[in-house]
């Protein structure tokens, strides 16, 4: 496909990639300058597969086309290995967000459209790339966040764990300040080995820190309800 030379005079980029991402696949547009009619743009779309090799395959041939931005639309979680292997091949790559490329009202929407047009609002300067952190910031926020999601299930644990205790009127949680500690663990063990003599637990204690206040055999009646 082609265009006027007045079309031509109004884009900022040369050489643009725009790619409409699902799930399994991404629709790649190319649009670059036309090698026999100056003035004019040369068009491509095609279907790329979700994998890393064909990614990886991807970027060589747009390195290879002297493309100098690709640009695709945020979708999902589905952006990410597109945008990291193709980063990693050293393209300029933006994340634009949907609301800027929203469908003008009465266009046809197909994924091969979508890509073409979102090709078309980049070579113009019409869309905005999103933040994007770089890769050491955003392995550390993988691991900030894998963090949190395990202290949260941890805690959750601890609670669910709690609640059987005291559904069975042992309330361990009354005298151990962790009934998941060292001496709380040893308890529990004890209780699930048969152990049912207060004094007999509360001599588990590993350190006196471990509970709430002095006079722990005085407190062990609070083991049981």
């Amino acid at each position: 496909m082609d265009e006027s030379r007045e079309e031509l005079q109004e884009e900022a980029v040369a050489r643009v990639a725009a790619i409409d991402i699902a799930k399994n696949s991404g629709v790649v547009c190319t649009r670059l300058p036309h090698e026999q009619r100056e003035g004019k743009r040369a068009q491509r779309v095609w279907t790329v597969p979700a994998t890393t090799n064909a990614i990886v395959e991807l970027g060589d041939h747009l390195v290879c086309q002297g493309v100098t931005l690709v640009v695709m639309e945020a979708t999902g979680n589905y952006w990410r290995p597109l945008f990291y292997l193709l980063e990693g091949r050293g393209l300029r790559c933006w994340l634009v967000n949907a609301r800027q490329v929203k469908n003008v009202p009465g266009r046809p929407k197909t994924d091969k459209l979508d890509a073409v047009w979102l090709a078309k609002l980049a070579e113009r300067g019409m869309v905005r790339p999103s933040f994007v952190p770089p890769k050491p910031v955003r392995q550390l926020r993988d691991f900030t966040r894998t963090r949190t999601v395990f202290v949260h299930e941890r805690t959750r644990h601890k609670q669910r764990i709690d609640k059987v205790l005291q559904d069975a009127q042992i309330r361990l949680s009354s005298v151990a300040t962790d009934p998941l500690g060292v001496s709380g663990r040893a308890m529990m063990e004890a209780l699930i080995a048969g152990e049912r003599n207060p004094r007999s637990l509360a001599s588990l204690a590993q350190k006196p820190s471990a509970y709430r206040s002095a006079g722990l055999i005085s407190r062990t009646r609070f083991l049981f309800g």
